[in-house]
């Protein structure tokens, strides 16, 4: 996980962190749509925002053994919550997936991920264009 004062990309490497994440818990809750007594999870992006600021410097990299990044792979170790999703029409199965509203939320978190992948490829652009000088 990133630093969430880092002074080039500010929040947006963190928030890339959590668009990952609540990518994944929206896949997993499509995945699992006729699944019985499955409950649908969710992140709330807000949250997870207001307690990174909340924790200041203290938001540190994990590391499994010295020299070595945290398994980024698993979405477990992101230490990003989740919450249960409140269904809309709870089915008789138990089933709190609603597919429809988990393809908007999908789509929607598609569009929010691409903004800040924009964002950090803009800043990284500025960087190369003041190191080359902006000659091309």
């Amino acid at each position: 996980m990133s630093h969430p004062s880092d002074p080039l990309f500010g929040i947006h490497a963190r928030a890339l962190d959590v668009w990952q994440r609540r990518a994944e818990a929206i896949a997993g809750n499509l995945a699992n749509a006729d699944t019985p007594d499955y409950k649908a999870r969710d992140v709330d992006f807000r949250k997870v925002l207001a307690q990174a600021g909340a924790q200041g410097d203290s938001l540190q990299l994990a590391a499994p053994s010295p020299g070595q990044i945290g398994n980024a792979g698993n979405a477990a170790d992101t230490g990003i919550p989740l919450a249960w999703r409140v269904p809309l029409q709870p089915s008789m199965d138990g089933n709190t997936v609603d597919t429809q509203v988990e393809q908007a939320a999908y789509a929607a978190n598609s569009v929010h991920y691409q903004a800040t992948l924009t964002f950090i490829t803009a800043q990284i652009q500025m960087l190369r264009t003041a190191i080359t000088g902006g000659g091309g």
